[in-house]
């Protein structure tokens, strides 16, 4: 076992605010159970429900850590009981339901993927959340097949550039839609076969013109509101519409004759909550389908901005200001 200190720097929030409420703080180092390892966090990967828990609309789930972050990369620390796959000094990054802005940080062994050695752990870190969401929501319910197509909002973030990567990778074509010339430019880059501004035309008669009318197969939906309505225009007979956020607001009207003859499917998740047990199977689909793509450098998350910890207000001004594309990570040691 690695020689451990008492006490870490963590970086949480007394009430909910405004980026300036997150502040350093002294706290004991964890101590892991069964089945868990403590982690020397090196990079701890920064996304959209950080800033959501911040604001005070997305509580810590029961037991895990009110510390924010979701995905971290670095070190085993310490063994839990009864962990033997992992051992002391090997790179891990992992999916975590709290607790990654910080020097330490528990996660499930189970929860853990091993880092190659060409990968960095800032790139490792920024992997976990939007990997494992990505997957979950577009190739396991969304039920994505190779030849489909799909259309995913926010092109540049790190949900839709992993969206872009991995459904190139798995024989998809991809629509994004971007605010901004610029931003479409930084899709196409990323990988993108179409990038619509949606500032500047109607997404759902871009889709239609690409489409040859036929629609597409799957939407990736990050928005919600009166954008679900658009995005059912937008589908292929039989074709699937899945959300993972509701940034545009969570109610959404909808016409059930358009579900009915059409065949339909509306469906989403969120991950944070899911049980342990899930997010191992999970985390072993992604080790056995996804992994040796990111082992042979054929997989690698779009990088924006690097933040010391202790600067992780201005990372969080950053990514509410939505000028990034990609990954924004804290550089924790």
């Amino acid at each position: 076992m690695l020689k451990l200190p008492a006490t870490m720097t963590a970086v949480g929030f007394e009430a909910p605010g405004a980026p300036d409420v997150l502040r350093p703080e002294t706290l004991p180092v964890p101590v892991p159970g069964p089945g868990q390892v403590l982690v020397r966090v090196a990079f701890a990967g920064v996304n959209r429900p950080d800033v959501v828990q911040r604001q005070g609309f997305y509580p810590a789930p029961p037991g895990a850590s009110p510390i924010p972050g979701l995905e971290i990369a670095g070190t085993v620390a310490a063994l839990g009981e009864g962990v033997t796959s992992l051992v002391p000094g090997q790179q891990v990054c992992a999916l975590v339901s709290g607790g990654g802005y910080a020097q330490y940080c528990l996660a499930r062994a189970d929860h853990c993927l091993p880092v190659p050695e060409s990968l960095p752990l800032d790139q490792a870190a920024a992997l976990p959340e939007t990997l494992f969401t990505v997957w979950h929501n577009v190739f396991e319910r969304g039920w994505a097949c190779e030849g489909e197509t799909l259309l995913v909002h926010g092109g540049t973030s790190g949900i839709g550039s992993m969206a872009i990567m991995l459904g190139k990778l798995f024989g998809l074509t991809v629509i994004v839609t971007c605010g901004g010339p610029d931003k479409c430019a930084a899709a196409l880059r990323i990988g993108a076969d179409h990038a619509i501004d949606y500032k500047a035309s109607d997404f759902v008669e871009e889709v239609k013109a690409i489409t040859g009318g036929k629609g597409v197969e799957i939407v990736l939906d990050m928005v919600a509101g009166d954008y679900v309505a658009r995005n059912m225009k937008c589908l292929a007979m039989d074709g699937r519409h899945v959300t993972i956020a509701v940034q545009g607001g969570v109610k959404a009207q909808i016409n059930m004759a358009q579900v009915m003859t059409r065949r339909l499917t509306l469906t989403g998740s969120t991950l944070r909550a899911r049980s342990d047990s899930f997010k191992a199977l999970l985390t072993a689909e992604i080790l056995q389908t996804v992994w040796p793509l990111v082992a042979q450098g054929k997989l690698r998350p779009i990088m924006d901005q690097a933040f010391a910890l202790e600067e992780a207000a201005a990372a969080h001004t950053r990514m509410e200001a939505g000028t990034h594309i990609g990954k924004i990570v804290l550089a924790v040691a």
